[in-house]
């Protein structure tokens, strides 16, 4: 167990100002919530808007909603994504078919997609993984003469643009999630997307159905936002790390996704919410620039995009995991992301017999994310370098050469 400064792998801003506006939640309750819709809707162009428990329900609702008016029943998702995707087409009581990425963007691989897509194929899931914005439009050009719905997975890129459109506007429908450690939180909560007056309207009838969140489940995330508010800070944090049946930092498969709406005190958690937000940006694209010069990057798009964390791909799983151990007892926040591909998650065993997508394999057993939050300073950036640069050698360091097989940006 690691005491002191320990850096969280992810972090959103979160102040005790926004924790006084939650509280006046209490009282304002459905009108906080049909006022932040509007908002969310004004700034992002979107004709409609509904606020969830979770971006995992909010992903959940909008698949129910595209199945109400079809009989298809296939959901091509990526091989190498949060667990909370395969969880979510599941629990829409549809099916996923995973579709092998391209390891240098995270995105759907084009030949694999072809193979993916078939004639029960509902809808193709496009996400932006650690905030690395995806080609969207490429997939929809697939798929809309064949009459499949693109889903958007923006949860780890709200905020972001791609060609001045705004990620979660490119899709059918797009998601956002408001869970910790995404650019923008209200502890738990997500976002449904949509220009579409029919889809809206099926989307509007699924969360109709919804229960509200009870009182208890209202006080006991206000109290886990506190808590978070409190002990996210790196001279704290340590403490909640080392508290295992915590489970922070671990992926694990959802085998129960609560459907709910988003509580008046969640809504009133995120007044405010644009400047919280442009500042997370801001703080992530600082220290990705800085980390991106410090370890010899080019990235992709630029060293001033805020990606929600850094990946890179480590030359053997060993190295990655000896890197990761220092990092660890430095309290330095990297991990290992995903541990599996999709197919390789235990709670699925058998569901993808048969099935290989090697790239989605590489990756989970060669990557590893850095911190891009505010709360890194300087000496933590410097400390990450020194500990990657450490593993390649001073001789390496010296020529600028990383062992690594390939940088994921």
């Amino acid at each position: 167990m690691r005491i002191g400064h320990t850096l969280p792998p992810a972090a959103a801003m979160l102040s005790m100002k926004d924790l006084w506006h939650g509280l006046s939640g209490v009282r304002a309750g459905r009108q906080s919530v049909e006022a932040l819709e509007a908002d969310i809707g004004q700034h992002f162009g979107a004709r409609h808007v509904a606020l969830v428990s979770s971006g995992t329900a909010a992903l959940t609702i909008a698949l129910k909603a595209l199945k109400a008016g079809s009989t298809k029943t296939e959901v091509v998702i990526p091989a190498y994504t949060c667990f909370s995707v395969p969880a979510a087409v599941i629990h829409a009581g549809l099916t996923p078919v995973p579709c092998d990425i391209n390891p240098a963007t995270f995105d759907l691989d084009e030949s694999s997609l072809d193979r993916a897509i078939g004639p029960s194929t509902l809808a193709v899931v496009a996400h932006h993984l650690f905030g690395i914005v995806s080609d969207v439009e490429r997939v929809r050009a697939r798929c809309a003469p064949l009459g499949i719905a693109v889903v958007e997975d923006a949860a780890q890129g709200m905020g972001l643009t791609m060609n001045g459109r705004a990620l979660g506007t490119l899709g059918d429908v797009g998601v956002f999630s408001l869970g910790r450690g995404k650019h923008l939180t209200c502890g738990s909560g997500g976002v449904i997307l949509t220009k579409s007056d029919a889809l809206a309207e099926a989307i509007r009838r699924e969360c109709h159905a919804l229960p509200a969140q009870s009182a208890v489940e209202t006080v006991r995330n206000f109290l886990s936002v506190l808590l978070m508010t409190v002990f996210i800070r790196p001279y704290l944090y340590w403490i909640p790390a080392s508290l295992p049946f915590l489970g922070l930092g671990r992926s694990v498969y959802p085998k129960h996704v609560p459907l709910k709406r988003l509580s008046g005190v969640s809504a009133a958690l995120l007044r405010g919410w644009r400047d919280r937000l442009r500042a997370a940006h801001d703080a992530c694209a600082l220290t990705s620039g800085d980390l991106g010069k410090r370890l010899g990057l080019a990235l992709p798009h630029g060293p001033s995009h805020p990606y929600l964390r850094l990946p890179i791909l480590v030359g053997s799983p060993a190295m990655r995991d000896q890197i990761y151990e220092q990092s660890r007892r430095q309290g330095l926040g990297l991990s290992r992301a995903y541990p599996t591909a999709v197919i390789d998650i235990p709670e699925l065993a058998g569901l993808f017999a048969g099935q290989r997508m090697p790239a989605a394999r590489i990756v989970a057993q060669h990557i590893l994310t850095i911190p891009t939050h505010h709360w890194l300073s300087e000496q933590d950036r410097h400390a990450i370098a020194s500990c990657i640069w450490t593993a390649a050698g001073r001789r390496d360091q010296a020529n600028r050469r990383l062992p690594f097989e390939r940088w994921s940006l």
